[in-house]
């Protein structure tokens, strides 16, 4: 019997990933299904996107933060970030407002509701993952990740 059809070059050799590697990528994808779940469920939450979810998070973690940290830390182009803050406000999730300092400076807001969309979202997957993660929260599941975790969004001027 032959051997089946390889797409690595003869000779090469076969690596595994690393054990911790495979547990770590297996996690974040139950996070990643249980993040689209508990958006997809939640009727606040059901026309916001992903990349609209990694918004409200940013904006959850602080106070309001310009397009240009938004379009950054979000690795989205500028065009595409402001369309998804377009949506997130015109959902009531988020609010704009001139910033004090700089009038020609746009900063968005999270909105009430869209606080209470984070944290309602948060809560289901944590639920969810609850029975797979122990008690642990799961940020510190990718804290173990081998090699000091995940790195974090790049940081920016306030």
């Amino acid at each position: 019997m032959s051997e089946p059809y390889s797409r690595r070059a003869p000779g090469a050799v076969s690596t595994a990933p690393a054990p911790g590697a495979a547990g770590v990528v297996e996690f974040l994808d139950r996070v990643d299904h249980a993040v689209a779940t508990a958006l997809s469920t939640n009727p606040a939450a059901a026309d916001v996107s992903r990349d609209g979810w990694r918004v409200l998070l940013m904006l959850a973690r602080g106070t309001g933060r310009s397009m240009g940290e938004i379009a950054g830390h979000t690795a989205l182009p500028a065009p595409t970030a402001t369309r998804i803050v377009d949506r997130l406000v015109s959902l009531r999730l988020a609010y704009r407002s001139a910033d004090p300092l700089d009038r020609r400076r746009v900063v968005v807001h999270l909105a009430a509701e869209g606080r209470g969309v984070v944290e309602s979202v948060c809560g289901r997957v944590q639920r969810m993952l609850g029975p797979r993660t122990g008690t642990r929260p799961v940020a510190e599941h990718v804290s173990t990740v081998p090699g000091g975790g995940i790195p974090g969004p790049r940081s920016h001027r306030s």
